[in-house]
């Protein structure tokens, strides 16, 4: 079989290349103390969308940094008993995507809140200079900056807090809080399990975000993480901080946050993957600690994933 990595009983062993910051817990518990400083100021406007089974929702929070941030919430009626409600993240640059594919979740007594990633394709807004849309370049924001101002820091966190508000959502039973997505929705799903470890289950597909310097070393810095090669091109291009730079990145780094993790864990990859190698996304599964279950599809890289929707619906529906 070709290969775009190292072999699979390498990859099962892989600990990852890039630099984990001495102080890397010191500064997420800081952050996290700096999320529960901001007041939520949770908002829920009835949709235009709207089913004769569910209710639609455009829900509002506030992140840290003042950032207005959105989900679509879509929860059934008639359902007398808590059920459990599945948390969606979406891939870098995109949105939450349409009320329709969220409503089989909901058919079945779901409830489900999809996130918009600040400043990105949907309607939450970025803060950072000017409020609304950046798009992409969120990997390098705040690298000439301090830690504590990188915009992925804040993303996580934007994570966390929607994580807690459907602990608190009528008909949420909470202890069945549910995390899922790809790609960039991969790595939001690990992040928000790690740092809300109330979260009991995660299906992430081919996350994103991990063991950035290697993905530098095997030159496949371009498509998803172009900035990092664009950064290093514009501001810094003899590698004088090369050091400095992956290590900073180290503090968004799943790999680092993945022991936190106490849900149980279906990991979907792709050994063909040049958008997120195998390698940097096996450094983070390695890390996992608590139950997890690995499935590897040979022959595909960073595209959809045959019958792995299904899968997590069951893998949700188990109790």
């Amino acid at each position: 079989m070709p290969l775009v990595d190292m072999p699979l009983e390498q990859l099962k062993k892989y600990e990852g290349r890039n630099p984990r910051p001495a102080d890397f817990d010191a500064y997420w518990e800081r952050a996290l103390d700096e999320l529960e400083a901001v007041e939520a100021n949770l908002e829920l406007i009835p949709s235009a969308f709207q089913t004769p089974q569910a209710e639609c929702f455009d829900l509002y929070f506030t992140g840290v940094r003042g950032a207005r941030i959105h989900a679509k919430y879509i929860r059934p009626k008639k359902v007398d008993t808590p059920q459990p409600a599945i948390l969606q993240f979406h891939g870098y640059t995109g949105d939450s995507g349409d009320w329709q594919d969220k409503l089989a979740y909901a058919s079945l007594g779901f409830s489900v809140l999809a996130l918009d990633c600040r400043g990105q394709g949907g309607s939450s807004e970025d803060t950072g200079g000017v409020k609304g849309n950046t798009h992409n370049g969120h990997i390098i924001r705040g690298l000439d900056d301090h830690p504590d101002n990188l915009l992925f820091r804040h993303i996580y966190l934007d994570t966390v807090r929607l994580a807690r508000i459907a602990f608190g959502l009528p008909g949420v039973d909470p202890q069945r809080v549910y995390a899922t997505g790809g790609s960039q929705g991969g790595a939001l799903t690990i992040a928000c399990a790690a740092l809300e470890p109330r979260v009991t289950k995660l299906a992430p597909t081919f996350p994103f975000l991990c063991d950035y310097k290697r993905v530098w070393e095997m030159d496949l810095d371009k498509d998803a993480y172009l900035e990092l090669n664009t950064f290093f091109r514009k501001f810094d291009p003899l590698h004088e901080r090369e050091d400095e730079i992956f290590e900073k990145l180290g503090y968004i780094d799943l790999q680092f946050l993945a022991p936190r993790i106490q849900g149980e864990v279906l990991f979907f990859t792709g050994l063909m993957d040049t958008i997120c190698p195998p390698s940097t996304q096996f450094a983070a599964y390695n890390k996992i600690i608590s139950p997890k279950q690995l499935v590897v599809y040979p022959d595909f890289g960073h595209e959809w994933l045959p019958g792995s929707a299904d899968r997590v619906m069951q893998f949700f529906l188990e109790e």
